[in-house]
């Protein structure tokens, strides 16, 4: 029978802390950049102008309908090389996750703003106000209170999405943990302590998403 050995753990404690933070980081600037991405494309696509709209589709669908692993190799080694431009594991890694969930985030952002009843927006003009002060006293205020839970969920999928980072030897947790492992030859203790880790970070965060749910669902609203 196997016997489990969980001192190891301790004893490498720094390096598993270093990749819980280097995760948790990572996951931050994807955030931020995923929502930077997404804002643009999702406004972008709001526009008349076929031209304008036309691109931003083909990107969010490109990026929506491949894997993200299979993106994260294809930044690291194929984008260097069409480019000429070189990268880093890191900067490749936060240029893919910020894209594909720019991806995600923009569908969020459009769909929130276009569930508002357009009577509210022609009423905001007929009041006087150009479409910019429309959008911005009328629209977005109302869309951001049924956009936060779905951007909420899509950012726990950024923290997920995280531990495929390790294919490119990015120093988070899970590819810690693999370094752990090959040292110590238990992987049962390692693997486990970074389920667990994952467990402890993503519960909170999903159950605020779920009460964000909640409270700014339609029913709540009306």
């Amino acid at each position: 029978m196997y016997q489990w050995d969980f001192s190891l753990i301790w004893t490498y404690r720094a390096l598993l802390l270093y990749g819980i933070g280097y995760t948790l980081l990572f996951t931050a600037i994807c955030v931020l950049g995923g929502l930077a991405v997404g804002l643009v494309a999702g406004l972008g696509r709001l526009s008349r102008r076929r031209w304008v709209t036309a691109p931003l589709r083909a990107f969010v669908e490109l990026f929506r309908c491949t894997p993200v692993l299979v993106q994260l190799v294809w930044f690291y080694y194929a984008l260097p090389a069409l480019t000429g431009i070189e990268m880093s594991a890191p900067m490749a890694a936060g240029l893919c996750l910020s894209l594909y969930g720019g991806a995600f985030y923009s569908e969020i952002i459009r769909g929130g703003i276009i569930s508002i009843d357009p009577g509210q927006s022609e009423a905001g003009q007929a009041l006087g106000m150009t479409r910019l002060q429309v959008m911005r006293r009328v629209v977005l205020p109302q869309a951001l209170k049924r956009m936060v839970p779905p951007l909420m969920s899509q950012s726990i999928m950024q923290l997920k999405n995280t531990s495929l980072l390790s294919v490119l030897a990015v120093p988070d947790l899970l590819y810690q943990g693999q370094v752990i492992a090959h040292e110590t030859y238990r992987p049962l203790e390692v693997y486990t302590f970074i389920a667990v880790a994952y467990f402890v970070i993503l519960l909170p965060a999903t159950l605020w998403a779920k009460r964000m749910e909640h409270v700014h669902s339609p029913e709540k609203e009306a």
